[in-house]
């Protein structure tokens, strides 16, 4: 279970370790496969296991894919705080989506018979609504919400006579003043 939303760190570190730890996961997964195939493992490589070889390549390439998903959420959620806050309820769906997309099909090769995978994959569709539940609210979140919050700039302005008077909000060369410090 995610962090709760209150403690922003927490949520991103969360979010991290899902990331690095599931993409170290499924891409360990992927070298077994490699290595299946490279030995040419008849148990993994024949005909009758097609269907097997088939959803344990789509489990560990949906799962490096989640888990890069979840490590771009903690990096934005890390840089732009302001514009993430409510993502408690997101952070759920996508990790149920990480668990459920990639777990179904790697479970339902266990059980496969003939060109059927076996019942467990009745958790791929789950894990893909969660997948678009959890996308569109960060999307949704992303074009409504606030921005990072940044000071106004302003100029300095002349009188009549030239001589410089207070610097007007909203203008750039009110920054350099502030940089330039009192005057």
């Amino acid at each position: 279970m995610p962090p709760s939303p209150s403690d922003r760190a927490d949520l991103v570190s969360f979010h991290e370790r899902l990331g690095w730890w599931g993409l170290f996961a499924f891409a360990a997964i992927g070298l077994v496969l490699e290595a299946l195939h490279g030995f040419k493992v008849q148990a993994y490589l024949s005909v009758a296991s097609e269907t097997r070889r088939l959803v344990l390549t789509l489990g560990h390439a949906h799962g490096a894919l989640l888990a890069l998903v979840h490590l771009a959420f903690a990096s934005a959620l890390a840089r732009d705080p302001a514009r993430f806050d409510g993502l408690a309820g997101a952070s759920r769906w996508l990790t149920a989506a990480l668990v459920l997309l990639p777990g179904g099909f790697l479970a339902g090769a266990f059980g496969a018979h003939g060109g059927d995978p076996g019942p467990a994959v009745a958790l791929v569709p789950v894990g893909g609504v969660a997948l678009l539940v959890g996308l569109a609210r960060v999307a949704r979140n992303v074009a409504t919400g606030r921005p990072s919050p940044k000071p106004p700039a302003t100029t300095a302005t002349t009188d009549r006579g030239g001589a410089a008077s207070s610097p007007r909000p909203g203008t750039v060369d009110a920054a350099e003043d502030a940089a330039d410090g009192p005057a």
